[in-house]
């Protein structure tokens, strides 16, 4: 079984900056991509940044240009650099990978369970 445990989240001050990571870790065959995505109260959860193994980034556009997504492949980690922060930011983040545990086995997505993230003065 795969887990993914994220850390780095907290409270920051507007203007601030976090890093925040995900290892994904237990039995698996390759690992085709990671990402993050959040969910703030009262909405549905969105996508923050996406990494494939091609390098190949996607932002959401309220983050581009503040924040940096990157991938450590030989340990299986994840990280978003976030810089710059809003009040507009504060949610829950949760890390994504797209993976399959064997060789017969489909892709498939396994979530973290949530790092949550701040912003207030």
């Amino acid at each position: 079984q795969v887990q993914l445990v994220e850390s780095g989240g907290g409270l920051v001050q507007p203007g601030g900056s976090l890093r925040l990571s995900c290892a994904a870790s237990g039995s698996m065959f390759t690992i085709r991509a990671m990402g993050w995505y959040r969910q703030a109260p009262g909405k549905e959860r969105e996508l923050v940044a996406t990494m494939p193994n091609s390098g190949n980034t996607n932002y959401e556009d309220s983050v581009k240009g503040r924040f940096t997504i990157s991938r450590d492949n030989a340990k299986n980690t994840v990280y978003l650099q976030m810089n710059s922060l809003k009040p507009e930011d504060t949610a829950l983040y949760y890390c994504n990978a797209d993976l399959r545990m064997s060789y017969w086995d489909r892709f498939h997505e396994v979530w973290g369970q949530g790092t949550l993230v701040t912003v207030s003065s």
